[in-house]
């Protein structure tokens, strides 16, 4: 092993398909490693201590945002992702209120219907993007579902979630007008909510059973003003949108890079549920989040000064072979649940419990209903952005 000091770590450097070789190298050599704009932790045990611990909050990115997006920057300052205690405390509790594990199963079997649906076009479609025709919809339709969105509005609602999402930092960079995308999709999610909110409002209080309607219950016992209730439906229906999609389509490529998993899969379908779990280990959908130092710390021998940015390298850690033995292996059959591709501690994600009934669903229909599903004669193509980490394009054929 070299000696030779590793030059800062650039997202520009990595290798998007494929990142681990070079988080590797990092976690083996520099595992607390100094970068441009704060830290980068590579290791299981780092990540999680920063993850569970107090001593780091998660910051709020809407003061970074250009005064020229207002919707973009009201939305976004009411995503409970970007709050602390006790502001994130109070709308966590609106939303676990309505976004029980109770209710997500209960949607199941309705989740289960909209999946055969999407496999019914593509066995018809004989060769297709699974991205654009699968992962990528699926997701929107189930939270739409949820949140009682009108079937008739569920296109427009994809088309919105896939403008805001051109605000990250990695779009911004290829895309000069990014910012007034996503501020023009704010805009009309804001408004769609607000107009749905006095609509239930006016049929005297009687709020449909969904999810929109529990947290307006949840909202009046918490005494939280309608910015918050707007900005969590936005939030929910983005976040788990692309998350999911890319877990859906980064599972089915790992499964068809191990055949022998994938044989183990479908002979035994009952394992499905530990398989989502190894399957978001193994090729994590968020690759990297980061946090703020509340004081002073020492990791690893390193100070990282109070006020510090600290980068958890979700996907680096979740490879870590002192977390799991053989981590570049994959192996359905593994108990992967200490991974922290949902994160961990007191922002670990409200919307995990649907991300796995849909990752479990959506393979299951995929892999029961295609039996010959596999890879077209087409490279798989991968979106240029290492955080949100998953194919932009991934053809596949169905018979």
């Amino acid at each position: 092993m070299s000696d030779a000091p590793l030059p800062p770590f650039r997202a520009a450097d990595v290798h998007v398909p494929d990142p681990y070789p070079l988080y590797r190298r990092y976690r083996e050599q520099d595992p607390v490693h100094r970068a441009e704009d704060g830290w980068l932790l590579f290791r299981h045990d780092d990540v999680a201590r920063v993850l569970t611990g107090r001593g780091y909050g998660r910051g709020a990115p809407p003061s970074r945002l250009p005064r020229e997006c207002p919707h973009l920057r009201r939305t976004t300052a009411n995503w409970m992702v970007f709050m602390d205690p006790p502001e994130h405390t109070r709308v966590r509790a609106m939303v676990a209120k309505s976004f029980t594990p109770r209710i997500v199963e209960g949607l199941r079997p309705r989740i289960r219907q909209l999946a055969a649906s999407l496999v019914e076009e593509l066995r018809a479609a004989g060769t297709a993007d699974l991205v654009d025709r699968f992962a990528a919809p699926f997701p929107i339709l189930v939270i739409s579902e949820l949140l009682g969105v009108r079937a008739a509005d569920r296109p427009w609602f994809r088309a919105q979630a896939v403008d805001l999402q051109q605000a990250t930092s990695a779009r911004v960079a290829r895309r000069a007008d990014g910012f007034a995308v996503a501020d023009a999709a704010a805009r009309e999610l804001d408004a769609y909510f607000r107009a749905e909110l006095a609509r239930r409002r006016a049929a005297q209080h009687r709020y449909e059973a969904d999810l929109i309607g529990a947290m307006l219950r949840a909202q009046e016992q918490l005494a939280l003003g309608d910015d918050v209730l707007v900005g969590t439906c936005v939030h929910l229906l983005t976040a788990g949108h692309e998350t999911t999609t890319n877990l859906v389509a980064k599972g089915l490529l790992a499964l068809f890079a191990h055949p022998g998993q994938l044989a183990l899969l479908r002979a035994r379908p009952e394992l499905m549920p530990g398989a989502v779990e190894e399957l978001v280990r193994y090729d994590s959908p968020v690759q990297m989040i980061s946090r703020q130092a509340l004081a002073d710390d020492e990791i690893g021998g390193r100070a990282i000064a109070a006020g510090s940015k600290v980068t958890l390298v979700l996907g680096s850690a979740n490879r870590d072979p002192e977390g799991f033995p053989s981590p570049d292996r994959l192996d359905i059959r593994r108990d992967a649940r200490r991974h922290c591709g949902f994160g961990m501690g007191r922002h670990y994600c409200v919307g995990a419990p649907l991300a796995r009934v849909e990752a479990e669903t959506g393979l299951l229909e995929l892999l029961g209903g295609l039996p010959r599903l596999a890879l077209a004669d087409e490279p798989v193509t991968y979106a240029d952005d290492l955080v949100f980490h998953g194919p932009s394009r991934m053809v596949v054929r169905t018979g």
